[in-house]
């Protein structure tokens, strides 16, 4: 049913873009609203789904007008037990949703991948608490109990791979990625970090990534970061030894110089600069040409994405 589940092909070489900060893009510039920030509410209508339909295809066009591979990155980030309990779902409506995502997804890759750009289905999966603040980390059994619903629906989808975005912790990330591998899924796991660099507990990047390997036997396919800004991050690049460094493929920055707090009670949107954040992920690249994956966090949408493609094919 997976397309490309056993062959990951941004593992294999060449650049992939993704979408930019998808519920900051609805909520801002489509004026939307989204309880808790559950984009995979908007399943519920046909305007709703259009709505989705739209901002993928025009994300994607953007990697096949270029001749990149893309990363279609379901809109579920929120569609687990607790968050979509919250806003009224059952058990039932939840895994219907989570099939919807990736079934519009297939659609979408069945309409713009070509041979050129390479169209990958992610089954996305977001912490049980809050993206920004850690504060009940699970252990990691509790963490793989509580994701392995999701991830068991994805499992029986065309969705090709697992992409847990803004983990805060390392026992969660453990957790979903022994989900992953008990499903026979591919896990990608991606890393909220501080304007420090480090992960909201305060552990170190390196440290997580080497302890998440640890306990997994290297199980993920890559790490990325995602939720802060280039310049949050650069710093502890720049400091970092292969071993580690080498297991980050993707990044997904926020548009933002702004620390977590200061986003979070922030009334407008503040979406930076693409040409500048373009330059800034060139210059990523340049450093570490190692990194496949390229998207966007809060506050991105599609001018940084393109301004992204731009820079980064000429490097």
């Amino acid at each position: 049913m997976a397309k490309y589940r056993d062959r990951l092909p941004q593992c294999e070489g060449g650049l992939f873009l993704t979408d930019g900060g998808i519920e900051t893009t609805l909520i801002f510039h489509d004026g939307l609203d989204l309880p808790y920030f559950a984009a995979f509410d908007l399943l519920r209508t046909a305007h709703g789904r259009n709505t989705l339909r739209h901002y993928f295809t025009r994300h994607a066009t953007i990697a096949r007008t270029d001749g990149l591979g893309f990363i279609l990155e379901s809109p579920t980030w929120r569609a687990s037990p607790d968050w979509a309990g919250r806003i009224g779902y059952s058990a039932a409506d939840l895994d219907r949703a989570n099939r919807q995502a990736i079934d519009l997804l297939r659609e979408v890759r069945d309409d713009l991948e070509t041979t050129s750009s390479p169209m990958v289905i992610s089954g996305c999966v977001g912490p049980r608490g809050d993206g920004y603040d850690p504060a009940e980390v699970m252990s990691v059994p509790d963490a793989l109990d509580y994701h392995a619903t999701q991830i068991g629906t994805f499992a029986d989808t065309a969705a090709d791979v697992i992409t847990a975005i803004t983990m805060t912790n390392v026992p969660e990330a453990i957790g979903v990625t022994r989900a992953a591998g008990e499903a026979g899924m591919p896990v990608v796991i991606s890393f909220t970090v501080e304007t420090d660099g480090t992960l909201p507990t305060g552990q170190a990047l390196d440290e997580a990534i080497s302890e998440v390997d640890a306990e997994t036997d290297a199980a993920p396919a890559y790490f990325m970061v995602n939720c802060a800004h280039p310049s949050h991050f650069d710093r502890t690049f720049a400091d970092g030894t292969p071993d580690w460094l080498e297991r980050v493929g993707g990044i997904r920055a926020n548009a933002s110089r702004c620390s977590h707090a200061e986003l979070d009670a922030a009334t407008e949107l503040d979406d930076g600069n693409p040409v500048e954040l373009g330059g800034e992920y060139r210059s990523l690249l340049t450093d570490y040409p190692h990194i496949r994956v390229l998207g966007g966090c809060c506050g991105t949408d599609h001018r940084h994405i393109e301004q992204i493609s731009q820079a980064c094919r000429a490097a």
